[in-house]
């Protein structure tokens, strides 16, 4: 069975070979990243005796620091592949994320589990250096259809990990879920190792284009930065309501389903979404415009998070998160496809890590977002607040999107 998928694989143009290994290496990441979220708390809590504040504050530091740490070793990551070959960096973070959440599943000590899950965030970059690799070997007008599917897989591993993590952890017992996890990242390493081909010429490290360098090479400064803006602004969007989405879905709820399964349904909702329209909207990205495609993200986005603050029943809450996931996978994949067409091919490790690490710092800023906005206006203050943030980054995007059309 593998031998045949390895000679159909075989007579495909290299770019889509490394294109299907890819999409399964990022599910498989997705999956892996994912699936101790939903317990991660209660490991913390059996580190130790903590009280309830103690555990919170564990148990937020847990979460961040991994996404802090990956907004700042991505850019040192991403100068390496341009130097070395994104292969090589797809194989390190691996092989890393293997042994990290190995030594995860023996911890003694909630402190070791926050150093380990800080190294998992500094050897990070398998996701971004795959989208990286991608955009620098697909043909440009077959760009939004790649970018779109590697958001798929992503997104795909990220709705099952959950699942798959909160099943074996109930069946067996949190430490065994890590080596478990541990597992489908060797497995990851291996297919990237023995399947994926980069044909690439080394340059020494001296010669890497310094960060000066990096922005005078780019047609269009401006508008790189302002897509990687767009992308902290919707992972701010996306995260802003993580602290206490539990909260608000028990606040709604009238019915007799139990509010952790509703909360994990609306959680979920923009990423099933996502998984059904980012390749689809990849496409229409590239007939009729990348930017255009962005723009119509932003009205998506915002007229799905306004009417939130609003809501009165469970199912306008969750019908509205899918909505904003239609939003996400109409500028997500749009994000990364422009990123390609406009970055000179020698530096495309280098942008794509950058823009992860807005993408993490969202991450970070959106819950730190949430919980002053709901502090001071309640829950429902917060979309008021995210669907200002997308109305205000879609009137500049407009403005810095003309250079396009010129």
């Amino acid at each position: 069975m593998l031998q045949k998928i390895q000679n159909k694989l075989a007579d495909l143009p290299i770019w889509q070979r490394n294109l299907y290994v890819l999409w399964f290496g990022v599910f498989m990441m997705g999956i892996g990243f994912s699936e101790v979220l939903p317990f991660m708390s209660l490991y913390v809590d059996t580190l130790g005796k903590f009280t309830a504040s103690q555990l919170s504050f564990y148990s937020s530091l847990t979460f961040s620091i991994s996404y802090l740490a990956t907004a700042i070793a991505s850019p040192f990551w991403g100068r390496l592949a341009d130097a070395k070959g994104r292969k090589l960096m797809l194989l390190r973070a691996a092989f890393g994320m293997a042994i990290v959440f190995a030594l995860m599943g023996i911890v003694t000590n909630v402190w070791q589990l926050v150093a380990l899950r800080a190294i998992q965030g500094l050897l990070g970059g398998f996701i971004s250096n795959a989208n990286a690799m991608i955009a620098t070997q697909t043909p440009k007008n077959r760009a939004g259809y790649a970018m779109g599917l590697l958001v798929t897989g992503t997104t795909a591993g990220q709705l099952l990990g959950p699942f798959i993590g909160g099943t074996l952890a109930s069946l067996f017992s949190y430490r065994l879920a890590f080596f478990i996890t541990a597992i489908i990242f060797m497995l990851v390493f291996l297919l990237t190792w023995f399947m994926v081909q980069e044909d690439f010429v080394p340059v020494e490290r001296d010669q890497a284009p310094s960060l000066k360098t990096v922005i005078s090479e780019l047609d269009d400064p401006k508008l790189t930065f302002g897509l990687f803006t767009t992308t902290l602004i919707i992972q701010m969007a996306n995260f802003s309501i993580s602290p206490f989405i539990a909260l608000f879905v028990r606040e709604l709820n009238t019915t007799s389903l139990s509010t952790t399964f509703l909360a994990g349904v609306v959680t979920a909702m923009p990423g099933i979404a996502t998984l059904f329209a980012a390749q689809k909207f990849g496409v229409l990205g590239d007939r009729f415009g990348t930017d255009k495609m962005i723009l119509v993200g932003f009205g998506i986005g915002f007229i799905s998070l306004l009417p939130i603050a609003w809501v009165t029943t469970i199912w306008q809450l969750i019908f509205l998160r899918f909505i904003m996931g239609i939003s996400n996978s109409t500028m997500m994949p749009a994000v990364q496809t422009l990123l390609t067409r406009t970055t000179p091919r020698q530096i495309t490790s280098r942008i794509f890590s950058y823009n992860q690490s807005f993408q993490s710092m969202g991450a970070v800023f959106g819950p730190l977002l949430g919980s002053v906005v709901a502090t001071q206006f309640g829950y429902r203050g917060v979309f008021v607040a995210s669907a200002i943030l997308v109305a205000l980054n879609a009137i500049w995007f407009l403005n810095l999107s003309k250079s396009l059309r010129q």
